[in-house]
């Protein structure tokens, strides 16, 4: 048997040469998230990126809260984040730490520096230290405090954590060199005084350590081998590198960069989503418009999706961004054989069938999805008495128009043939009612005689009918503007971005639970609403319309 070729991205690359090398026995990776909003479908790239590795190698993968800056982060976003993740597939089983459970070990770890002469406290402003801190072109100068004695440093330190200074008034920061091409050597602030209350810590600490000095250190703790991060970290790996070489850790971890996944028109920004949040644009950091996690299982996402999404996007250090519809493309994929399709009319009028035996009502058997037989069939209601959607009547039909129109004959999707004979209409010509006669021979939607119609169209029994809420959902920001007024930064909000309307569906439709989906003969794939669906009357979003723009590029 031949030996097959499998491609592998940079990252396994690194990681095939590290394992040959020896420089690790294993693999450790870990997702390493903020708890101070919830998480987007960009975190979704990496919860997946540092799952699948340890998966991939047989290794270890952590879930852990980089909780070192309080005055953002709340328990309702751990809980958040954990449900996101948890979802996507990514079992962290008992690996689940908080930056905030080592905070006694950056501690020692930065009296560690002090002592090496490798750290000093400093007096200057934050303004002072950005303007000390020279530009790309020009180095930096040196604190007037940068050569303080171990000693002075060890004690200044100490009554920093007792709570001596006020917030602002001292930092310790790392003594690297001002003269550095990179900016983030130039003596960056480890530790700063911060008199806040920490979700996990409560009051204990009024000093809080830097995320480029507290990260390092935590990977270095829990053994993780490849710290593998966004992009924009590249310039910060000197320093990641920095930190773990001057505490003397056995194993360093090494850190690899990666793009992010950058997706067209939508909006990801945690302080654009807080806003639209508070000025009541939308109606939580899950509502069904945005692109967090939780918005999109919300809105009847799978997690075979994301991932399948995640797989198209692929692994690269190149910057590049995705169109929407790829990610619709992903989920449409994912449904169309899972789901059953059911019949829904969003914009009804009545359709009379003027012939059939008046007040009965038969049963018909249609199938739950006609490209899987798997998911069986179901009795539906028929009688003299439908609706059907609006535009499926034409009174003055254009050419190569197939529906209803006076004369022509149409089959019922699994029910009959029908012939329009007329229509009912107000005065201002708006159609209430559309009249017609059908051929008792053709049940199931097959004609006897052999003859052929060449449209199909889909209907709702009137009297069993039930009447739910529909949410049909457009971008939440205007895409012929851009996601950002270029002006003043604000978002441009689409104001048409929700529309609730209200439809007609078969009855067993009406059995639909928070996250059920099913396709909607020719409207879309729909999910009933987890916070606003009751029993026996669910709410129904919006997954995604049939159409889509876009193809896959070919091999």
């Amino acid at each position: 048997m031949e030996n097959e070729t499998v491609s592998k991205n940079f990252i396994e690359n690194i990681i095939d040469k590290d394992l040959e090398e020896g420089v690790y026995d294993t693999v450790h990776t870990r997702f390493p998230p903020e708890p101070n909003g919830y998480l987007h479908i960009g975190h979704a790239k990496s919860i997946l990126l540092n799952y699948g590795l340890a998966q991939k190698y047989k290794g270890k993968f952590n879930l852990r809260f980089d909780d070192t800056n309080p005055t953002k982060e709340k328990s309702e976003f751990v809980e958040s984040i954990k449900a996101d993740v948890k979802w996507l597939g990514a079992d962290w089983e008992d690996r689940l730490f908080f930056a905030s459970d080592y905070f006694d070990q950056m501690y020692e770890a930065a009296v560690k520096l002090i002592k090496k002469g490798k750290a000093f406290v400093c007096d200057l402003t934050a303004d002072q230290i950005r303007e000390y801190r020279g530009t790309l072109t020009e180095p930096g100068k040196e604190s007037p405090y940068r050569n303080r004695t171990v000693e002075e440093n060890l004690q200044l330190f100490e009554e920093m954590r007792e709570g001596k200074y006020g917030d602002g008034e001292k930092v310790l920061r790392a003594k690297i060199d001002m003269a550095s091409p990179n900016m983030n050597m130039r003596d960056p602030v480890i530790y700063r005084v911060a008199r806040m209350t920490h979700h996990n810590t409560g009051d204990k600490w009024c000093i809080y350590p830097m995320y480029d000095f507290a990260h390092p250190i935590e990977d270095a703790i829990e053994g993780v081998t490849h710290s593998i991060c966004t992009l924009e970290f590249e310039d910060h790996r000197p320093l990641y590198d920095w930190v773990v070489k001057e505490l003397e850790y056995p194993h360093p971890p090494k850190q690899i960069e990666f793009a992010k996944l950058y997706l067209t028109n939508v909006v990801t920004g945690k302080r654009y989503i807080k806003k639209l949040v508070e000025d009541g644009i939308v109606d939580g950091w899950d509502d069904p418009r945005l692109v967090s996690i939780a918005a999109l299982r919300r809105r009847g996402f799978t997690p075979e999706s994301i991932r399948k999404f995640v797989e198209l996007c692929g692994v690269s250090k190149a910057n590049s961004s995705v169109d929407y519809a790829m990610l619709e493309y992903c989920i449409r994929e994912d449904l169309k054989l899972k789901r059953p399709r059911m019949m829904a009319i969003l914009d009804p009028i009545k359709l009379v069938i003027d012939n059939y035996p008046e007040g009965q009502v038969e049963y018909l058997e249609a199938p739950n999805n006609m490209e899987n037989e798997e998911l069986g069939t179901r009795k539906i209601p028929f009688s003299g008495e439908l609706y059907i959607e609006r535009d499926d009547f034409m009174a003055e039909p254009p050419k190569k128009y197939k529906r209803l129109y006076i004369g022509n004959e149409v089959r019922l999707m699994n029910a009959y043939f029908v012939t329009c004979t007329g229509y009912e209409a107000d005065d201002d010509g708006t159609i209430r009612v559309v009249h017609c006669t059908y051929d008792p021979e053709t049940k199931g939607g097959n004609a006897p005689d052999g003859r052929k119609v060449k449209g199909t169209i889909h209907w709702v029994e009137a009297s069993n009918a039930g009447k739910v809420e529909v949410r049909l959902y457009e971008n939440i920001v205007d895409e012929e503007k851009g996601v950002y007024n270029k002006e003043d930064g604000s978002l441009n909000v689409n104001p048409n971005s929700l529309t609730v309307t209200s439809a007609y569906v078969e009855p067993e439709l009406l059995k639909a639970k928070g996250y059920d989906s099913y396709q909607f003969v020719r409207n879309g794939f729909f999910c009933a609403d987890i916070h606003d669906s009751r029993e026996g009357a669910p709410v129904f979003n919006r997954i995604v319309s049939l159409k889509s723009s876009f193809k896959l590029p070919k091999a």
